[in-house]
């Protein structure tokens, strides 16, 4: 019998890339096709239904998305069509050959005023137009596929691609001091562990479980930014004086969500997944990332 196909787009971002580093882990089980943008265009919805004509997968994980939230408050039409109408039409493309989509979402589509953890069915309000974005793509997704499960997640990093713990390392070892806003408050996501959890989840799909909605995962944790910084600071033992700062003093195009922790107790209760401590993992990118550098 022919292993199911799962299909990952955003295959240079650091999701679809952590995907890569694990796929051996899973061969015998599946067969996996990673897409970027020359192999399935979302910045042209139309794309879509003559990629899936050809593949047919069973499992479609879109971890592609336009994700410069600064741009996109100009750049509104390029967002919406990555962030929401191609969702939309992947959405109705998984569901005519019955395909389960699993898309990644965002904590930017609450409006940052929470004071404990986001659960996956509280209200949304976006205060940027990245969040809204990726809040329309989530509600295409899920009206156009009944087979969906969106998964927020925050503040996420790995050892490939532009994200702020590479920043924050490059930084720090040019300049004498920093300063890093300390009135931000999230959970960090090690985008190998989402890659992890991700698999977990197929492989209960596959052996019967048939939970679809939306779930949260980040790692453990209720940090700022500042201390997100000050943690790498100390593992990498950089001299670099770090000192908060409020959103007020670097003001951006786009406004940034203040609260931004997600609750992760569904995922955890329908799937099993566990919820790894910030700082184990944090240590284990960076272990990598000071040999390379």
């Amino acid at each position: 019998m022919q292993k199911p196909l799962i299909v990952i787009t955003g295959k240079n971002g650091q999701l679809g890339w952590e995907f890569q580093q694990i796929q051996a882990h899973y061969q015998h089980l599946y067969q996996f096709l990673f897409t970027g943008r020359e192999d399935l265009d979302l910045n042209n919805p139309a794309s879509v239904a003559p990629f899936f004509e050809k593949y047919q997968p069973q499992y479609f994980i879109n971890c592609a998305a336009y994700t410069q939230v600064d741009k996109a408050e100009t750049d509104q039409s390029a967002a919406f069509a990555v962030n929401a109408e191609s969702v939309g039409e992947i959405a109705k493309a998984c569901a005519a050959i019955n395909c389960t989509l699993i898309t990644i979402s965002t904590d930017y589509v609450f409006n940052g005023l929470g004071t404990a953890p986001y659960l996956p069915n509280q209200a949304t309000e976006p205060i940027n137009y990245y969040g809204f974005s990726k809040q329309k793509g989530e509600e295409f997704a899920r009206i156009n596929n009944k087979k969906t499960i969106v998964i927020r997640t925050s503040w996420v990093y790995s050892t490939h691609g532009n994200n702020f713990v590479k920043t924050m390392l490059r930084l720090m070892k040019e300049r004498p001091s920093l300063n890093v806003v300390g009135d931000q408050v999230g959970a960090p996501t090690y985008a190998a562990d989402l890659a992890a959890a991700i698999m977990q989840m197929i492989y209960q799909l596959e052996n019967g479980n048939r939970y679809f909605g939306i779930y949260h995962y980040s790692n453990d944790a209720c940090i700022s930014w500042y201390e997100f910084a000050v943690a790498i600071k100390e593992m990498a033992q950089l001299n670099c004086e770090v000192s908060a700062i409020p959103s007020s003093a670097y003001p951006t195009p786009a406004k940034r969500p203040n609260y931004s922790v997600l609750d992760k107790s569904s995922i955890q209760k329908d799937f099993g997944v566990s919820i790894v401590d910030w700082k184990e993992s944090l240590q284990k990118c960076m272990q990598q990332l000071l040999v390379n550098t």
